[in-house]
């Protein structure tokens, strides 16, 4: 039987490291000027974790989100929709078709993207170019947290400082459990499918991840326990659930930005605390992924 090669480990930044990288990017990029009134009842539009940066950046207007998967759908039965919100950070994949479906559908289009030369520009109305930095594929933490401080308006200075005191709380022994509930306030629940994808992206099936609000938790979410699964709460002083418990305090006035950055941050620690799955796998990935898109997709993306 031939034996298997080892996988190429790649030298790229876990992810804490991106997250107070991008942070430091913010204290003296200028972020554009988001004018969100534009519509009355807009398609807001994104794949993955950009799908939820349109619902935070609109959560509290009248519109109506979507993905590459419904879009079309809700054209079609959503008579009021009156524009479009196109959110992506490479203004690639998806981006274009749906750019173009709506401009030949005569529906004004906006895109928010991170890429000056966005296959997507051609065929929409308006275009906001948020800052970014390099980062490996997937990460998209500067990219997106440009557009979520662009509504709150948050300091990064202070994010930076809070960051480097919640370092102090973080354990030495995240690689002895291989699974982790992150515990999110409810005012905070549009981050949990973000941070669940980052576990995706990250560990795929070797780390598993519960991503829930207090009152999800009470919802038969500890029916089978493990001593090998830590709880970890944000803003929450859980006295309940779980054996293992972090609890991490949020400050008096935290905000979106800041609650993604700390779970960046904090999965980032259990990235570099754990064998490098995402490093090993990441350039077999993207070179297969290239494929499916018909577009090059680099481990590293400019």
């Amino acid at each position: 039987m031939k034996k298997k090669e080892p996988q190429k480990t790649i030298n790229l930044p876990d992810l804490d490291i991106c997250v107070i990288s991008a942070l430091q990017l913010f204290t003296s990029k200028r972020l554009p000027n988001l004018d969100l009134d534009d519509y009355e009842r807009p398609l807001v539009v994104g794949s993955g974790n950009a799908a939820v940066i349109g619902k935070i950046l609109l959560n509290e207007k009248d519109a109506v989100f979507a993905d590459e998967s419904n879009y079309q759908e809700k054209i079609a039965n959503i008579a009021a929709i009156d524009g479009t919100i196109l959110i992506s950070a490479s203004g690639g994949k998806h981006a274009p078709i749906i750019a173009q479906y709506m401009k030949s559908n005569h529906i004004e289009t906006q895109l928010f993207t991170n890429n000056q030369q966005a296959l997507a520009r051609k065929y929409v109305d308006n275009i906001f170019i948020f800052p970014k930095l390099p980062e490996p594929y997937t990460y998209n933490t500067s990219t997106y947290m440009g557009m979520i401080l662009a509504k709150t308006r948050e300091d990064p200075r202070k994010i930076i400082a809070y960051l480097q005191q919640v370092s102090k709380m973080i354990p030495p022994n995240l690689n002895h459990f291989n699974a982790f509930v992150i515990i999110v306030p409810e005012e905070f629940d549009l981050v949990r499918e973000m941070f669940l994808t980052k576990f995706h992206e990250l560990f795929g099936p070797m780390v598993s991840a519960r991503i829930c609000t207090p009152e999800q938790m009470k919802h038969a979410k500890t029916v089978i326990p493990s001593d090998k699964e830590l709880f970890i709460s944000l803003g929450y002083q859980n006295a309940l659930f779980g054996k293992h418990r972090l609890n991490i305090p949020l400050p008096r006035h935290a905000d979106f930005a800041l609650v993604m950055a700390l779970g960046y941050f904090i999965i980032g620690h259990i990235q570099k605390q754990h064998p490098p799955y995402f490093k090993e796998n990441i350039q077999a990935y993207t070179k297969e992924i290239s494929k499916i898109f018909g577009q090059e997709i680099k481990p590293i993306v400019e």
